[in-house]
């Protein structure tokens, strides 16, 4: 088993990123005419993070910290839930800002949880796959290209599952394009900074690994670190 220096500290990153999506998502901001979570802002580098762990660890080893970051995303869902049920203190007069703030329902907690799933595992696959397909080379495009695949799928489940009957219908169009394209542009201006990122990690982890032989099933046995 080959050790990794940094392998690690971006998966406990990763995750933290995307718990810290999760919970900022209850803000809804407004942008010029654009109405979108908070999240926005900060979602996008769950995409570039996977995008990296992909590119020089390879998709075995993203498979493994995607599931992390899904075991994690359950335990805080299941731990709000069941601290808004417990009865609240006499004199603490906060419930109802709780429940307004991290009472999520199950509705949302499974929008949630099944884009990101379905959206991580799609964008990894696709970068993995364009990888071997062009030889490592136009890293720019790959990166872009599976987040462009992996974010659509992640945002329309995500809108359609946790909206859909709650809002008007003609709103759900909208609210799909708006944060698609801010999350995708947001990524792509990042670009640069995910070229440097995986250029220093290929060369200090001596690694830039290539599925040849993987087995993209997402819930095939995962390697270990």
């Amino acid at each position: 088993m080959k050790p990794y220096k940094y392998l690690d500290k971006i998966a406990v990153f990763f995750v933290v990123v995307l718990l810290l999506s999760n919970i900022t998502a209850v803000k809804v901001i407004g942008i010029g005419s654009l109405i979108l979570p908070a999240s926005v802002i900060l979602f996008p580098l769950v995409y570039l993070l996977g995008d990296i762990i992909t590119e020089v660890y390879g998709y075995a080893r993203a498979r493994r910290i995607i599931w992390f970051g899904f075991a994690a995303s359950v335990l805080m869902s299941l731990v709000f839930i069941v601290v808004a049920l417990l009865p609240a203190a006499p004199d603490w007069q906060f419930q109802q800002a709780y429940l307004n703030i991290l009472g999520m329902t199950p509705r949302f907690v499974l929008a949630s949880l099944l884009a990101y799933l379905v959206g991580q595992f799609l964008n990894s696959f696709v970068l993995s796959k364009m990888k071997t397909k062009m030889a490592g080379k136009n890293l720019w495009m790959r990166t872009l290209g599976s987040s462009v695949l992996g974010q659509a799928a992640d945002t329309v489940l995500f809108i359609i599952i946790a909206f859909n009957g709650l809002l008007p219908n003609a709103f759900l169009p909208m609210m799909i394009v708006s944060q698609y394209v801010v999350r995708v542009g947001i990524e792509a201006m990042l670009t640069p900074i995910t070229y440097v990122v995986v250029k220093f990690l290929k060369r200090t982890e001596q690694e830039d690994h290539f599925d040849h032989d993987t087995k993209f099933n997402p819930f095939n046995s995962l390697t270990s670190f």
